[in-house]
C-alpha cells in the first residue's frame, strides 16, 4: 500500500525556518497503526491526517512517531496552508473536529489562525524539581513555574534572559521523567527580552527532543503571561527555533471577557516543502 504524504513547514519566518509536519489528505482507509507507521517513517514531530467529519468541515488527527496526541498547532497550520497551496479553500473561516472538540480556523492575509481551547491553569512547580533536567540557576524566580493547557498541558519555565535560554543543555531522559510524573507534553522554557518573547520547547516523552515551533505551547505561554499580568495585549508575537537554526514566528491573538481569556487563536505562515509517497 502506498500513501501520498505532503511535507509542510508551519510558523515560517520570512519564508524560512518553521516546523515541518506531515499531512495526509483523505486518509479514511488508514487505521491507527498505519497512521503511526507513517508518522514514524516520516520522523517529523507530528503528522496530521485529514478525513471527512459529520460535525465540522474536516476532521483532523495527529500522530507523533510514538503515539497519537489530541491537538497540534503546527500540524493544523500545515494542513490549512497545504489546502491553500492546492487551491482547495474558497472562504476565510472553517471548522475542524479534533479530540478536544470542534475548533475554528481563520485564513487572514496569508496566515492561518487556529482556535485553541480556553486555557486551564494547573499547579505550580518548585524549580528544585527540575535540577536534573538542566542548570536551574538559569531559571528566574521573578515568575512562577506553572503547568497550563489550551489543549495540551505544558510546564512553563521562565529563564533569566535570551542568552541563558540559548545556553540551556537539557537532559532529555530527565525531562521525559518529569513529563511523565506531571502528565504533561513537555517543558516550554521562555525568556522575556525587552519587548520580545523567546522560547524553546522540549518534549522527549513524545520522541520530540526539541521542537522549532509550537502552537499549543505558545498559547499556554500567552495565557500564563496574561493571567499573571506580566504582558497584557491582544496580539503576541513569539520567537522560537533559533537554537535549532530554524527561525520561527508564532502569532497568538486573544479575546477577553471580564478580564479572562474567552477565545485564543494561534497563527502563522506555512510553506509547502514537498510531496512524497510512503509505502506501508
Amino acid at each position: 500500500m502506498k500513501v501520498k504524504v505532503y511535507a509542510v513547514s508551519a510558523f515560517c519566518k520570512d519564508n524560512d525556518g518553521g516546523n515541518l509536519a506531515g499531512v495526509v489528505l483523505w486518509g479514511e482507509e488508514l487505521d491507527d497503526a498505519q497512521k503511526m507507521a507513517i508518522s514514524k517513517k516520516l520522523g517529523y514531530s507530528e503528522t496530521a491526517f485529514v478525513t471527512q467529519s459529520d460535525i465540522a468541515d474536516f476532521k483532523l488527527e495527529y500522530f507523533t512517531p510514538v503515539e497519537e496526541v489530541p491537538l497540534c498547532g503546527h500540524g493544523t497550520i500545515a494542513v490549512f496552508s497545504l489546502m491553500q497551496h492546492l487551491e482547495m479553500l474558497d472562504r476565510k473561516v472553517y471548522t475542524f473536529e479534533s479530540k478536544v472538540g470542534v475548533l475554528e480556523v481563520t485564513i487572514d492575509e496569508g496566515k492561518v489562525f487556529m482556535e485553541q481551547s480556553v486555557p486551564q491553569y494547573f499547579g505550580f512547580v518548585e524549580k528544585v524539581e527540575l535540577a536534573a533536567c538542566f542548570d536551574i540557576d538559569l531559571i528566574t524566580e521573578q515568575y512562577p513555574i506553572q503547568i497550563v493547557s489550551t489543549g495540551l498541558p505544558d510546564m512553563l519555565v521562565p529563564i533569566k534572559d535570551e542568552r541563558m535560554l540559548n545556553a540551556l543543555t537539557p537532559n532529555f531522559d530527565e525531562i521525559a521523567k518529569i513529563s511523565r510524573k506531571y502528565d504533561i507534553v513537555g517543558i516550554h522554557a521562555f525568556a522575556l527580552q525587552d519587548d520580545r518573547i523567546i522560547c524553546r520547547n522540549f518534549a522527549p516523552l513524545y520522541d520530540i527532543p526539541e521542537e522549532s515551533a509550537t502552537g499549543t505551547a505558545n498559547c499556554a505561554l500567552v495565557s500564563y503571561l496574561y493571567k499573571h499580568g506580566i504582558k497584557r495585549r491582544e496580539v503576541y508575537t513569539i520567537e522560537q527555533g533559533y537554537a535549532m537554526d530554524a527561525p520561527s514566528e508564532i502569532t497568538v491573538r486573544i479575546a477577553c471577557d471580564n478580564d479572562e481569556i474567552a477565545r485564543i487563536f494561534v497563527g502563522g505562515c506555512g510553506r509547502f516543502v514537498k510531496e512524497m509517497t510512503v509505502a506501508l
